[in-house]
């Protein structure tokens, strides 16, 4: 198949998703298709170490797990860390969203926690916002970070079943639905992970242009 317009013809460059979340790599796949990349995942690269999220911020956990990986794999990898930021809680769950109440919970026992959390807190006090932070990490240690946000309210109970985490109580105001009501391609469209993905393809899409994709053409880091 020819490349698309615009790439020069040359052999695929691969490029390492680096998360074990189905749900965050079934989206990335589709958020990413039609670049001249080889995707991979952390298995295709017999990875298995895990990346602590140390970090106090999604920046920080996004590039730590970019780099990290990108030194394993030898590879050019994108890494993301996002979650949810709800007002009245003071900004939690936070960079603990996938973690919060206990690294056992279930997607469905979060957002239990979550709603019990808010029990008596008004519609117009329920705030939120979802943030993803992809970092694009070279294997010399190069890295380039986009950010992607998208405004709603938490509501009172779950609706939907097209997502994850907490997908199914985060209302979409202009909408009148939640994310997980919303079909595939829309929710890619608007998503917080859609943007900054969109936003990463720019970065990857000029890499591959200038060769800057291959770790070899990356050159030393200053």
């Amino acid at each position: 198949m020819a490349p698309p317009a615009g790439f020069p013809a040359t052999p695929r460059q691969d490029l390492l998703l680096a998360t074990g979340n189905p749900g965050k790599a079934r989206e990335f796949s589709d958020l990413l298709a039609g670049l001249p990349l080889n995707l991979v995942s952390l298995e295709d690269a017999g990875i298995t170490a895990t990346v602590e999220e140390t970090g106090e911020t999604f920046q920080e956990n996004a590039i730590l797990k970019a780099r990290a990986y990108a030194s394993l794999s030898g590879l050019l990898t994108l890494a993301d860390d996002s979650g949810l930021e709800v007002d009245a809680l003071g900004g939690r769950p936070g960079v603990l969203s996938a973690r919060y109440g206990s690294p056992d919970f279930s997607d469905s026992q979060r957002v239990e926690l979550l709603l019990r959390e808010l029990d008596g807190v008004p519609w117009e006090k329920r705030t939120a916002r979802f943030k993803c932070v992809i970092a694009i990490a070279w294997p010399n240690g190069e890295v380039k970070t986009v950010v992607g946000v998208v405004e709603g309210v938490i509501q009172y109970r779950p609706e939907g079943s097209n997502g994850f985490g907490y997908d199914p109580v985060f209302h979409l105001p202009d909408r009148v639905c939640t994310t997980a009501q919303l079909p595939t391609v829309e929710k890619n469209r608007i998503s917080h992970r859609g943007q900054a993905a969109r936003a990463a393809l720019v970065i990857l899409k000029e890499g591959l242009k200038e060769g800057l994709a291959s770790p070899a053409a990356a050159g030393p880091r200053p």
